[in-house]
């Protein structure tokens, strides 16, 4: 036997310290794992969405086109819809630019001012922009329209996250 005797005060707080433990534990893991599962997850869905319009349809004028997909933050599943204008510039490569405007986030329209025709027009402070997205000069917006990587797969047009122009 052990010299050092174990009082029964003693034995009764091992024991309930250990069965507390055991108890806040076993409420903790779920928590835990409920807190962490997300971060975890992998996602099986691409950087690139689908859109509804065919490669072959797309012409030098710049046309609307919406395009939607689900959004998941943290555990909330939402259906967000996008608009991006496409065209194809005089080399045949398609431009897909965002449509917010970079002075305040309004939306900017194709050819929706008559005293500027042929450019992006924001209504919120008259910001204008060229149809490659480049700010005019002396307008609101200090930067160009962000623009959206793409590719083709199907025969359809697949856009992925609007980025900030590199070349601007």
């Amino acid at each position: 036997m052990s010299k050092h005797r174990v009082s029964r005060r003693q034995f009764l707080s091992y024991t309930l310290t250990g069965v507390g433990g055991f108890m806040a534990a076993g409420m903790l893991m779920p928590m835990v794992r409920f807190a962490i599962d997300p971060v975890l997850k992998v996602d099986e869905a691409g950087d690139f969405i689908a859109t509804s319009k065919k490669v072959a349809d797309i012409t030098s004028e710049p046309e609307r086109v919406d395009f939607s997909f689900k959004q998941k933050d943290a555990w909330y599943e939402s259906e967000v819809t996008n608009t991006a204008w496409v065209y194809k510039d005089d080399n045949g490569k398609i431009v897909a630019l965002s449509p917010v405007c970079k002075h305040l986030g309004c939306v900017v329209n194709w050819n929706a001012s008559e005293d500027h025709p042929n450019e992006f027009f924001c209504p919120c402070h008259a910001g204008r922009y060229y149809k490659d997205g480049v700010n005019v000069p002396n307008t609101p917006p200090m930067k160009p329209l962000d623009v959206y990587p793409y590719k083709e797969k199907d025969g359809f047009l697949y856009l992925g996250k609007a980025q900030p122009r590199k070349e601007a």
